[in-house]
């Protein structure tokens, strides 16, 4: 089957970056779907893997792609929630080979029936960013779902990435929370504001006056979704006494020493968690992402694809890899088809 990979960790530019291969079919096992894949999304972590990480010992090549959506070929012989012939969405696991190839092998409890509204590039767009923004929301800072009694704010730091697409229109949705978004750029700021930021501010200048002249001088809740070492003093500025802060990206040292004053609690969100550790949870994705799609066809959510790069390829996904590493996407990348 046709696939994509490499051979070791380069920079993007190099055109061994990322390769077209061939490699043997796999076979479904216990709970697992085969997969025949019809699109990928690319996400901040492929790019993070694929520059840090070599093949596993064994392994002439590395399979990137966690994001995908396609149709069951095959089950495993214990599987419950699926038959051949579903259409399936899923950010598959960091532990397994990934959806860069043409057929894959994902456990039914981490993959959802896609939209049947979608099609097959608009749903790949949605799984990794619908799981850990679902997961940030109600898992992680608990936010309660419907509208609430007392109205609480929520400040999303890097609203107009992967993450912040989903999350900001799944906190307009679900919760009863003010959301105020930031982006930086006149396109990405209305982007949030379509999405469902009631207010948006921009990062790239202090959060504390801007949210001042939207009275909104402390926030109950803020999702930092990029860059939060660099917004870790405005944060601990502008979050309320017992408010809760999320995050999601990669920080060498975080000192939570000064939120102590305020008693504020801090939680890391990473969505490959329960699928790694294969958690007694774990079907708890299966069944968000059963109620992401839900939302998506009774008009509730929209998927966040924003850049179609043609097909699934070495050449397209080495511009894909490209565009995220340059901090300029907005949404999500997709690629879809095995053709040229």
């Amino acid at each position: 089957m046709r696939a994509i990979g490499y051979q070791r960790p380069q920079a993007i530019s190099e055109p061994s970056a990322l390769l077209d291969i061939e490699l043997p079919e796999p076979q479904a096992q216990g709970r697992d779907l085969l997969v025949e894949v019809q699109a990928v999304s690319v996400n901040p972590v492929d790019a993070k893997v694929r520059a840090s990480a070599a093949p596993a010992e064994g392994l002439s090549h590395k399979v990137l792609g966690w994001d995908a959506s396609g149709i069951v070929r095959a089950v495993g012989p214990e599987v419950l929630l699926f038959q051949p012939g579903d259409r399936v969405y899923y950010a598959g696991s960091i532990t397994r080979p990934g959806s860069n190839s043409q057929l894959h092998l994902v456990d039914e409890r981490i993959a959802g029936h896609m939209p049947k509204t979608l099609g097959f590039a608009e749903a790949a767009a949605l799984p990794l960013t619908s799981i850990t923004a679902w997961e940030l929301l109600f898992d992680r800072l608990a936010i309660p779902q419907g509208a609430q009694a007392q109205p609480k704010s929520l400040l999303v730091i890097g609203a107009a990435g992967g993450v912040g697409s989903i999350l900001l229109q799944l906190a307009r949705r679900l919760t009863g929370l003010t959301i105020v978004g930031t982006a930086s750029r006149p396109e990405t700021q209305a982007w949030v504001q379509q999405l469902g930021a009631h207010h948006v501010i921009d990062h790239s200048q202090p959060l504390a006056p801007q949210l001042q002249r939207i009275g909104l001088p402390q926030v109950d809740y803020i999702a930092s979704l990029t860059h939060t070492g660099d917004y870790l003093a405005q944060i601990q500025e502008v979050i309320a006494p017992q408010g809760k802060l999320g995050l999601i990206d990669d920080l060498p040292v975080l000192d939570v020493a000064p939120f102590k004053r305020k008693a504020v609690s801090v939680h890391w969100e990473m969505m490959f968690t329960r699928p790694m550790f294969g958690t007694p949870d774990m079907q708890a994705q299966h069944e968000l992402l059963e109620a992401v799609a839900q939302l998506v066809d009774a008009g509730q959510v929209r998927t966040t694809l924003a850049e179609h790069f043609g097909g699934i390829n070495a050449h397209n996904l080495r511009r894909a890899h490209a565009l995220i590493e340059s901090g300029q996407a907005r949404g999500k990348v997709v690629l879809e088809g095995w053709g040229s």
